[in-house]
């Protein structure tokens, strides 16, 4: 007994050393935090590794290129707004039903079609590009990963202890959706979703979009929501939850940081140009590739 607990003196120890060594100031919000991961190295490794699992579960990039570079292109000018211009950003659309979005550090982002088919107007693509990438800036991924790191670290020694058991790791962990070949989206905290909300609003602002668009989108899913029932193709909601009270919470900021925001001839929503670009291409294309109904019989 006496050699196991120093052992575990010793590891939590170590733990407490990595995490101090570890804590960093995030460029996009200001705050210190806990991150391994912060190097733009870093990030690029656990990104290219993980993106093309994500993309394959996803059914592929979706087949329309003009649709393709539409979202690419803005993508590309909402990150040049952000604290982090200089990273290789990627935006891809995939081609499944299910809507979500989300993204993968070092500027890797993916919407799926099935989101892309709810909106309608440029405003709404902007609010969730825009809140995915501040997800990028604020180094969300890495932070998560982080925290895992140091919990898994101290269950392996609660685990030599015989206190945890090696089926609760997952759950420890926090894992979020699961897809294919045990790929996993991380589920992220109510601090990190309204940093990745307000620093949306902060970029699609600055290219002149109107920031109630980002509320529409809430707005949109609180109501599939409600019609789904829990239906699992509702998959953003298993890591972005709880839009009622992000509603809530948009409201009060928009109004404090962007009173002007009816002022249409400064923001915009762009609903023509959505429906040229992205609607009607959608209504001309093939099923899509990924089909969860069927991965599920």
């Amino acid at each position: 007994m006496r050699r196991v607990m120093i052992i575990v003196a010793l590891t939590l120890a170590g733990l407490l050393w990595s995490a101090a060594t570890g804590c960093v100031t995030n460029p996009a919000t200001g705050k210190t935090n806990l991150n391994f991961f912060a190097s733009t190295e870093s990030e690029l490794d656990i990104a290219n590794q993980a993106a093309p699992e994500f993309k394959k579960a996803y059914g592929g990039q979706i087949p329309s290129t003009p649709i393709q570079n539409y979202v690419s292109d803005l993508g590309h000018r909402l990150a040049a707004q952000s604290e982090r211009p200089e990273l290789p950003w990627e935006f891809t659309v995939v081609d499944s039903p299910v809507i979500n979005a989300f993204a993968l550090p070092a500027g890797k982002i993916f919407i799926t079609r099935g989101l892309l088919s709810k909106f309608d107007n440029e405003a709404q693509l902007a609010g969730v590009l825009g809140h995915e990438i501040g997800h990028v800036t604020a180094q969300h991924v890495g932070q998560q990963m982080s925290q895992a790191y140091t919990i898994t670290g101290l269950g392996i020694v609660l685990g030599i202890a015989g206190e945890v058991a090696d089926e609760d790791w997952l759950k420890i962990l926090g894992a979020g959706t699961s897809l294919g070949g045990g790929v996993y989206l991380l589920s992220y905290g109510r601090s990190q979703e309204n940093q990745a909300d307000e620093l949306g609003l902060r970029y699609m602002t600055r290219l002149g979009y109107n920031p109630v668009g980002h509320i529409q989108v809430m707005e949109l899913f609180a109501r599939e929501a409600a019609a789904a029932g829990g239906n699992q193709q509702i998959e953003f909601l298993s890591t972005h939850p709880h839009p009622e009270s992000r509603i809530e919470r948009l409201t009060k900021i928009i109004s404090k940081q962007y009173p002007d925001y009816q002022n249409t001839t400064t923001y915009k929503f762009d609903p023509e140009s959505y429906q040229t670009n992205i609607l009607k291409p959608l209504a001309n294309l093939p099923a899509p590739k990924h089909n969860p109904a069927q991965q599920s019989q």
